[in-house]
């Protein structure tokens, strides 16, 4: 068994935003030399997090909206009293409640195995940013 670690860095532009990093990641482990095994995908972050879904511009859309509306940014959060880095991102990570930080991808032949409506996201929730990232823990023989 082999392990291989790399970083993946996003640039964020918005407060809230989807990012498809599905072709980072399936490049990242083509380019492994492993053929069977899985890679761990893990935000580095609080207010950023790791997703499988569907990529279609429409249903991203009412994801951002649904996002906003279920913890908007301008709600009254303790956190925001007193924020340890400046920013009132209590919403943040609040919505981080409901989300995952890692995914975990099984690939064989080099490709991941995910089904055919599937992409793998980066969903930022404190933006924008101009780097964050995202942690590769490819396993495998």
């Amino acid at each position: 068994m082999q392990y291989i670690t790399k970083i993946i860095t996003v640039q964020t532009t918005r407060p809230i935003e989807i990012v498809d990093i599905s072709a980072e990641v399936s490049e990242a482990v083509s380019s492994s030399g492993l053929d069977s095994g899985q890679v761990i995908v893990i935000s580095q972050h609080t207010t950023a997090y790791i997703n499988i879904n569907e990529k279609e511009n429409r249903l991203l859309e009412d994801m951002e909206t649904f996002l906003k509306r279920f913890a908007p940014r301008d709600g009254n959060y303790l956190h925001n009293l007193n924020p340890v880095d400046g920013r009132d991102n209590a919403h943040s990570h609040l919505l981080g409640l409901l989300m995952n930080t890692s995914e975990t991808i099984p690939f064989a032949r080099g490709k991941l195995l995910v089904g055919e409506w599937q992409s793998l996201f980066f969903i930022e929730l404190d933006g924008p940013r101009k780097q964050r990232n995202i942690l590769l823990q490819i396993s495998g023989i």
